[in-house]
């Protein structure tokens, strides 16, 4: 598996540009509840596996657009911040472009939540990987669901994110949430087919 060692990140000027790897896809660098293939595939069908990255110079925070709690997961969400020294792991899914404005939509860019940007990832064989990310705007630090820290962490073990970032990942702080997330609940049910079906 591929773990490429660094990354350079830019704010997209304005638009909801793409970067392609084809004509038909492009690559999207998730690390948030995307990790998981089960998660990122109910709304994004065409995603495949491509590599496991690493960025550097950024940190993984949580919070909500304008102190506006997210009314999927019951707390904050993940976004990135420039933090140097720091890194976040994640993975990078090939995508059909046909999932693009579904992938938007799910990141609520229409509505000014999260800023399409641009992450360029090293490979190990020296190739540079063009990857569209998402950056919260107008960020408020807040704590995340129980639920939303548990879909994050299931999707760094199913990818093999380096260990001790997993524990990084599970030693943060939730806001204990102990009701209903029919998202949550979703991303289950979907994951108990799956090995009904793999029995």
């Amino acid at each position: 598996m591929e773990t490429p060692r660094s990354c350079v990140c830019s704010r997209l000027g304005g638009g909801l540009g793409v970067s392609t790897c084809g004509e038909d896809s492009f690559l999207y660098f998730a690390y948030g509840s995307n990790l998981l293939q089960e998660r990122i595939l109910l709304k994004n069908p065409s995603a495949t596996f491509c590599a496991v990255a690493n960025l550097q110079d950024f940190k993984l925070i949580f919070g909500n657009h304008q102190g506006k709690a997210s009314s999927y997961w019951h707390g904050g969400t993940a976004t990135i911040v420039q933090s140097p020294g720091d890194e976040v792991w994640g993975v990078v899914w090939k995508m059909n472009t046909s999932n693009l404005n579904s992938l938007d939509k799910q990141e609520g860019v229409a509505d000014g939540i999260y800023i399409p940007i641009e992450v360029n990832i090293p490979t190990q064989e020296g190739k540079i990987l063009t990857c569209r990310s998402y950056q919260m705007s107008d960020c408020v630090c807040d704590l995340p669901s129980p639920q939303y820290k548990k879909v994050i962490c299931m999707g760094a073990k199913q990818n093999g994110l380096p260990t001790a970032y997993q524990k990084k990942l599970e030693a943060i702080e939730t806001n204990n949430y102990a009701g209903p997330v029919s998202i949550f609940e979703e991303i289950e049910a979907t994951i108990k087919e799956r090995e009904t079906t793999t029995r």
